[in-house]
């Protein structure tokens, strides 16, 4: 499928997995909404990538995409942007045990609003062309993790309500392919919150764990270096807790 001259709207894109997305999409030739909460971050993006792919073909649109009036608003001013709307990402997440009301809203609330607002603006039921969506879930969603319940429980929920939805769109004709993405450990900020006591709560006390779990499994870069990094090799970059390998 030529991604030339297509139009998307990528969630949480001014870093992390969301950044690479977009990067590629602009590689492609695509138009890109850049839709996330962290305004400088998305300006400092939006200045970069701009020198790189040329002004016009790259959006910045602040918002939290727990609000469902910004987030309706943020797929408009993508649509009065560009003309049209033909990928939508909902790659925006956070991992926040302690205020775990907001984790549900972020995570999963937002992702079932963004792919209901993405419907209404590809789908052929509204008399649109249609389109893809791709909802963000993790590794999470198939081996649970102690230290964070309510992230798997909203991970878990992505891949259920993607399911649904892929096959809500075939029965119903919407033209619109949905599918769920589900990495492992990455190399993002999101990463990094486990350390902290303000996401994790109570649930700090098993950071180690994660430490375990990248030596078995390795650390992916979002971009630019796609082999998963070994434990040993992330740790020389990055701080995180100590812990033994796993048996």
């Amino acid at each position: 499928m030529s991604l030339n001259g297509k139009v998307a709207l990528v969630t949480g894109g001014a870093q992390g997995i969301g950044r690479a997305v977009v990067e590629r999409l602009l590689q492609s030739s695509a138009k890109v909404a850049v839709v996330d909460l962290n305004k400088a971050c998305g300006e400092e993006s939006k200045t970069e990538l701009d020198a790189m792919f040329g002004e016009g073909n790259c959006y910045f649109i602040p918002c939290d995409v727990s609000n469902g009036d910004a987030l309706r608003d943020a797929f408009h001013r993508t649509v009065d942007q560009f003309g049209r709307l033909d990928i939508v990402i909902n790659n925006a997440g956070i991992n926040n045990e302690k205020n775990w009301e907001k984790t549900i809203q972020v995570n999963l609330t937002s992702v079932i609003k963004g792919t209901y607002l993405a419907l209404e603006q590809m789908s052929k039921e509204y008399k649109k062309e249609g389109g893809a969506i791709i909802n963000v879930s993790s590794m999470a969603a198939f081996v649970h993790s102690p230290h964070q319940p309510v992230y798997t429980a909203t991970k878990h929920g992505v891949i259920g309500f993607t399911r649904a939805m892929a096959d809500a769109s075939s029965l119903g004709n919407y033209g619109v392919r949905i599918n769920a993405l589900c990495p492992a450990f990455v190399d993002t900020p999101l990463l990094h919150s486990v350390e902290h006591e303000d996401n994790m709560g109570k649930f700090v006390k098993f950071k180690d764990d994660v430490k375990r779990s990248m030596i078995k499994f390795g650390v992916l870069q979002p971009s630019r270096h796609p082999a998963p990094q070994t434990a040993a090799q992330y740790s020389e970059e990055h701080t995180l807790p100590s812990a033994s390998s796993a048996d």
